[in-house]
This record gives structure tokens, C-alpha cells and sequence, in this order.
């Protein structure tokens, strides 16, 4: 006889569908509104000079994702957490003071975008802050971690729509082919581009949110195949996206060098040459507004998680977030802050990349860590070592140093 009430145990691919979610979550809001704001203005000021950075990014990203997911499935632990017991308290703080100031300058890029679209259709700057502030403590504080992933999905796949706009302003193979080999180092607008990509696409929220979403979610080291592919697929459309808008902006206005975007709605202006006055700046919304939305959310919940970990207290989202009152103050506090700033009335554009520069002086911090505990923090066959440890190693010095270089160039040339 069967037993009925038995409880059927999910198949192969139910797991890996079950898995799916953080990895392509957190590259979506990767190529969030700073992301689309820096790469439109280096596609308008160089052309495709910067596009071989897109890809050459495709790489870095996954692997510092993919050592995210590995300490997050090994160890139980978020990223915060880790460095708590590691390095201790005092270092764990530290970390999540550098982290707030991230979160806050991505925030303000965030809302930048979002307040940009509003005023395409003529509503004031406090009143798109106000109503984007409810709607995200609305999604964050009144769900499940299931419920806003399911909302962040939804809103991250508009940010398709910059493949449309990339298709569609037919960029001349000869001339990307050309521009993406000429790459002026010596120039300190380029650098600062330059660097202000790289902080745009490797940022310190990113680490903290895939390592705790992933515990969140109840995902165990069995699930370590299917959560690697879920994050090669999110960075190779976060590039993906971010290469669009980049290719989109060069073939739309060109290398206009001396000449910079000065608002968001410039820039919409530029994407409705492509697609029409009306097709364009609706597309464009739709791109940009899905990208700031959940890297909103991914944000808010990056900090409250880092914060609750730092303070050796651990967070409750899995169930829901009411359990966990100690994570709303500090989201609360920095959604304020962030829209305060940006109603303030600073140049926007400026301040979205801007924020992309201090994330690339930023990554000293960040890899070092995330390079150290992948080498002490996990099991012996999971544990950063060998050649490819010395590979990574590499890749990481690579990366901050230029980072560090092409962003402090970049600010005093």
C-alpha cells in the first residue's frame, strides 16, 4: 500500500529551480542605476573604448560571487559574521562602516535614477523619494525573503529592455572593433570612467547580500552546483546589460570626449533617438527604474543583514522580518538619508559615478578579505588554494590596484 502522506522528496531539478534566485538577484542589481548611468556616459564621452572592460569583467565578478556562495554554503555564516569571528569585532565594524558608506552612496545612485524617470513625467523629486521609500519598506518589512525575491526578479528583468535599445541603434562592427583596442590610459577623464565601472560592477554589497540570501534561503553545500550556475548566468547578463546601454549611448551620440550627460533626462534623450520620443523614454524608464528598484531592495537588505551579523545577533528574514525588528532601524535611517540628499538638488549623473570611483578604492578592503577567508574559512575542498588560489590571488591584486590607481588618477588629473 502507498502511504499518502508521505512527504515526496523534491526531484534533482526541484532543487536546482529552488536554488535559482540570489545568484541572478544580485547581478540584476548589479547593473543598477549607477551602473546604467556610468556606462551611458562612457559610451557618450569614449565610444567603445570602455566595452572591452565590460568584458573583461565577466570573470572578476563571478569569481568573487561564486567565493561568496562557497563561504555562505560551507560555513552557515554571512560575510559579516565571518569576519567577526575571524578578525574580530573591532575589524567587523569596520567593515560594516565601509559597507554603510557604500550602501549609502548606492542608495543616493539609486533614487537618483528613480527621481530622474519621475521628473520625465513631470513629478517633483519629493514626492518620487516618498513613495519609493514606503514601497521598498512596504516590500522589505512585510515579507518573507521568498516574497521579495520574487519581487526583485520581477523588477530586474526590465532591465532587458536595454538589449532592445542596443539592437536597435545598430552599431557599426568596424568602428566597436576599432575603439574597444584604443584605450587612452593616459588620460584622467578615461581613468576615472575607468574605475568608476569597476566600482559599479565589483561592489561590497553585493558579497554581503548573495552570502546571507543564500543562508536565508535555507540552501545547504548540495546545493553548491546549481547556486554556481545561477551566478554565472547573473554575471554574464549583468555584463551583458551593462555592455547594451554602454554600446546603445556610442552609437547614439557617439565619442562626444569634453562632453558629459547632465541629468538622467539627458540621457533618456539620448536612448529616444534610437526607438522614437515615445517607445524611447518608456524603455528607458522601464531599464533603469527595474534596475534601481532591486538593487533597492538588495541594498537595504545587505546593510540590515551586515549590521544584525556585525552585532553577533543573527538575522530572521527567512521567517519574516517582523521577527527580526533590529534590522528595520538602520534600513529606515539610510532610505532617509539617501532621499534626503538626493532631493537636496546635487547633480545627479556627477554623484552616480561619483559613487562607482569610491566603490574601486574600496576593493583593496573588500578582496583582501574575501580573499582571506576563502583561504582559512573553508572546508579542505572547498579552501582557495593551489594554482588556482595564486589565480584568484592574482586577478584580486589586479583589480584593486587598478581600482586604486585609475580612481585616484582619475580625481587629481
Amino acid at each position: 500500500m502507498v502511504n499518502m502522506g508521505a512527504p515526496r522528496r523534491p526531484s534533482v531539478w526541484g532543487r536546482w529551480l529552488a536554488t535559482l534566485g540570489p545568484g541572478l538577484i544580485v547581478m540584476l542589481a548589479d547593473n543598477d542605476a549607477g551602473s546604467v548611468i556610468t556606462a551611458a556616459q562612457s559610451g557618450h564621452e569614449w565610444g567603445y573604448r570602455l566595452l572591452l572592460l565590460q568584458v573583461l569583467l565577466v570573470p572578476l565578478l563571478f569569481v568573487v560571487q561564486e567565493l561568496a556562495v562557497r563561504l555562505g554554503l560551507a560555513n552557515g555564516k554571512g560575510f559579516s559574521e565571518l569576519i567577526l569571528e575571524r578578525f574580530g569585532r573591532g575589524w567587523a565594524w569596520l567593515f560594516v562602516a565601509a559597507l554603510v558608506s557604500s550602501c549609502l552612496g548606492a542608495l543616493v545612485t539609486q533614487f537618483s535614477g528613480l527621481v530622474g524617470i519621475g521628473q520625465l513625467y513631470g513629478l517633483p523629486a519629493w514626492f518620487s523619494v516618498a513613495w519609493l521609500v514606503v514601497l521598498v519598506l512596504a516590500m522589505v518589512l512585510t515579507g518573507s525573503y521568498h516574497g521579495v525575491e520574487r519581487v526583485a526578479l520581477l523588477f530586474g528583468l526590465f532591465g532587458l529592455a536595454f538589449l532592445m535599445v542596443a539592437w536597435r541603434a545598430h552599431p557599426v562592427g568596424g568602428q566597436v572593433w576599432r575603439q574597444m583596442g584604443d584605450m587612452p590610459m593616459g588620460n584622467g577623464r578615461y581613468l576615472y570612467l575607468l574605475a568608476a565601472n569597476l566600482g559599479t560592477s565589483v561592489m561590497p554589497w553585493t558579497v554581503f547580500y548573495q552570502q546571507s540570501a543564500l543562508i536565508n534561503k535555507g540552501l545547504s553545500l548540495r546545493d553548491l552546483p546549481a547556486a554556481r550556475w545561477d551566478t554565472l548566468f547573473g554575471a554574464l547578463v549583468c555584463q551583458l546589460l551593462a555592455a547594451a546601454v554602454l554600446v546603445a549611448a556610442a552609437a547614439t551620440a557617439g565619442a562626444s570626449q569634453g562632453s558629459a550627460f547632465d541629468s538622467v533626462g539627458d540621457i533618456a534623450q539620448a536612448f529616444t533617438h534610437t526607438l522614437g520620443a515615445s517607445w524611447g523614454q518608456e524603455v528607458f524608464a522601464l531599464g533603469l527604474g527595474g534596475a534601481a528598484m532591486v538593487a533597492t531592495v538588495v541594498i537595504c537588505l545587505s546593510l540590515a543583514w551586515a549590521v544584525g551579523e556585525a552585532s553577533g545577533r543573527r538575522h530572521a528574514l527567512a521567517d519574516h522580518p517582523r521577527q527580526a525588528p533590529r534590522l528595520q532601524l538602520p534600513l529606515v535611517l539610510l532610505l532617509l538619508v539617501a532621499g534626503g540628499l538626493v532631493v537636496s538638488g546635487m547633480n545627479l549623473v556627477d554623484l552616480s559615478i561619483t559613487t562607482g570611483v569610491v566603490n574601486a578604492l574600496l576593493l583593496p578592503v573588500l578582496l583582501g578579505f574575501l580573499y582571506r577567508l576563502a583561504r582559512t574559512e573553508l572546508p579542505p575542498a572547498l579552501r582557495l588554494r593551489g594554482a588556482y588560489g595564486a589565480l584568484v590571488g592574482c586577478m584580486f591584486v589586479i583589480a584593486a590596484t587598478v581600482g586604486v590607481v585609475a580612481g585616484v588618477l582619475g580625481l587629481v588629473t
